[in-house]
């Protein structure tokens, strides 16, 4: 019921910018304990870099396990801001609604939530980054917490949410944090691996399309990421359009493959729009679901 609870505050709620405003929020101190752990502790070592986050990810444990000893209205209130359904939505959708302004306002916008170039983007380019973007965070912003709260409780999803963390900080393949990053981004692939094909089946079954399994295996392998091209190729294939594909990175142009490379390419706003109806869909689905756990839990 806690979890539940959590889902429909942030549904609710979102994040609130007169609190955020006013104190951290809590994955920015996260994200400071890496820094910090970072700039001590990166000597280029592989070794050094999995103790780090050994540490991180024991203290985060740890501190769930204190705060959960508060009671379930503690536990509550901080899932419920560790689960970014809501400002998901709304990052996607001011893409969307930019869009229909300008190009350049969609640029602008979409510069937000992705890392690659949009200053020469047109209007199907920003609104397919928009739509990458809403289908991987769906997985790592959404599902994941929400199944690690439910496996591991808070600090499960304290754990998981420093790894994440850990992981978008120091998991690249740069001089710098090749070693020294290289287990934030491995363990990061481990509890991600299941979030991932979940949150594809969720966008699949909650638009009625089991049948896009298919293209979803097909598709999915092409993501650089193991992870990541799950939710996007069953974005892909739920909207009929296609993803991915050429796109540049700090000036450079890159030749990804398309995922569903059958789908529309000339997109717009309106797709936005059918994607974030996606990103309900699927929290819907997620919600059913541990509705049923909890149902279950009582029976048994």
């Amino acid at each position: 019921m806690t979890l539940i609870l959590a889902m429909l505050l942030d549904a609710g709620l979102g994040e609130p910018p007169w609190l955020w405003s006013r104190a951290p929020h809590p994955a920015v101190l996260m994200g400071r304990a890496v820094a910090w752990l970072e700039q001590r502790f990166n000597s280029g070592s592989f070794a050094m870099g999995a103790l780090v986050l050994a540490g991180l990810v024991l203290a985060a444990w740890g501190l769930g396990m204190v705060l959960s000893a508060f009671g379930p209205l503690v536990e509550l209130v901080i899932a419920a801001i560790l689960i970014a359904q809501k400002s998901l939505v709304q990052h996607v959708q001011a893409v969307g609604d930019a869009l229909r302004i300008s190009i350049g306002d969609g640029r602008l916008m979409v510069a937000r939530i992705v890392g690659r170039d949009t200053a020469d983007m047109d209007g199907s380019a920003v609104a397919r980054a928009a739509i990458e973007s809403a289908a991987e965070n769906l997985s790592d912003g959404v599902i994941a917490p929400i199944f690690w709260f439910l496996i591991a409780g808070l600090p499960g999803l304290l754990a998981y949410k420093m790894v994440n963390t850990a992981d978008s900080m120091i998991g690249y393949r740069t001089a710098r944090y090749e070693q020294f990053g290289k287990a934030a981004a491995r363990f990061d692939d481990l509890v991600n691996w299941i979030p991932a094909r979940l949150t594809a089946a969720l966008i699949a079954l909650t638009h009625g399309r089991p049948d896009a399994w298919q293209i979803i295996r097909r598709d999915a392998p092409l993501h650089r990421s193991p992870n990541a091209g799950w939710p996007e190729a069953a974005m892909a294939a739920v909207l009929g359009i296609a993803l991915s594909g050429p796109r540049a990175y700090d000036g450079e142009m890159r030749d990804f493959p398309w995922v569903n490379g059958d789908g529309a390419r000339n997109l717009g706003s309106g797709d936005v729009d059918r994607a974030v109806a996606a990103l309900w869909r699927a929290w819907l689905g997620m919600l059913a679901l541990v509705a049923m756990a909890a149902i279950l839990n009582v029976v048994v």
